[in-house]
């Protein structure tokens, strides 16, 4: 685990302790019933296709062979993935309805005041399973040969540039929202359910550029398809060594990373939340499974669920801030 990473963990403990009641996830026991006796949903908020899928196959592949039951990739794409977390939140709290949260789960938070459920009461942290940076992509055929050139064309364009995002709310619309804020851009968002179908729309130059999840992105790259300008995280990627970040391109302190937690309902009992997460952190581990996921940019974390109840508590503060600063609003 990294300094800022431990860093960020007791300071979200610290903030948890201090503001909110803390959950009773220190039971370990195992569940005296057995569990699983039938296949397990694992559901995706997203369209196929995009960076949810490419870290959950691996994943619900091992835990089937570990757990002698099928584990069910489920996508129910839509509203900002506020469809596929309402099916979870109000599912039976059984273990048999899991969902994959990216961080647009504590940015929904502040961006929608009306959702169908509570961020942090609703859902039962399982474990933060991974981290990924964001990569900067513009189609092969563009005429932005580097960020540089694209916040130019910006500038000279005003309202003309048009970016794709995952969704209203994703990380991937946001991290857009907050470099227009920081150098006061004006720049035309375009909404897709996925970014599966946001990837389909840049290889269409429907849109000029996109802040992909790197997992989403590096096929296309690697096929010469996408020409990657930069990447948003604060370090550069071990995946693409050669492209520099956007701190290093003008803008200091710029770093969106997506990470990426498993949750269940709310009122799941601790110790088959500790079940879960024993065995998604066995599976993320296995040599198969681990290759898959690091060969794709993906930083395996595999936190506790006490950590991960922590961590997301820390991002819904952070990302109100920059909902708020950068004044992003979803239809």
């Amino acid at each position: 685990m990294t300094t800022r990473r431990r860093l960020v963990l007791a300071g979200a403990a610290a903030m948890t302790a201090a503001q909110w009641p803390t959950r009773s996830g220190a039971q370990t026991a195992v569940p005296s019933a057995p569990f699983p006796t039938r296949p397990i949903r694992f559901v995706m908020p997203y369209a196929p296709g995009g960076s949810s899928e490419i870290l959950a196959r691996p994943i619900a592949v091992e835990l089937s062979k570990n757990l002698g039951q099928q584990v069910i990739v489920d996508f129910k794409p839509g509203g900002g993935t506020t469809i596929g977390a309402d099916f979870v939140a109000k599912s039976p709290p059984d273990g048999y309805n899991i969902v994959m949260m990216l961080s647009a789960h504590a940015i929904n938070a502040t961006l929608m005041p009306k959702l169908p459920y509570d961020t942090v009461k609703d859902f039962a942290p399982i474990t933060i399973a991974a981290t990924l940076p964001l990569v900067v992509v513009v189609p092969a055929n563009s005429p932005f040969k580097t960020f540089q050139d694209l916040i130019a064309g910006a500038r000279s364009k005003p309202g003309k540039l048009t970016f794709a995002s995952a969704g209203p709310g994703n990380t991937s619309h946001l991290s857009v929202e907050y470099l227009k804020s920081q150098l006061k851009l004006d720049m035309i968002h375009v909404p897709y359910k996925g970014s599966g179908p946001a990837i389909i729309g840049l290889l269409g130059n429907e849109v000029d550029f996109m802040f992909d999840s790197l997992s989403s992105s590096l096929p296309q790259i690697k096929a010469g398809k996408f020409r990657a300008i930069a990447m948003a995280s604060k370090e550069r990627s071990r995946v693409l060594p050669d492209v520099p970040t956007v701190a290093e391109q003008g803008l200091p302190g710029f770093d969106v990373s997506v990470w990426y937690s498993v949750l269940a309902p709310a009122a799941t009992p601790p110790a088959l939340v500790q079940q879960l997460n024993t065995e998604i952190l066995r599976a993320m581990r296995a040599p198969d499974a681990r290759e898959k996921i690091e060969g794709y940019g993906y930083d395996i974390w595999g936190s506790t669920p006490a950590e991960a109840d922590a961590f997301i508590r820390s991002e819904i503060v952070r990302w109100g801030k920059v909902v708020k600063e950068s004044g992003a609003t979803v239809n």
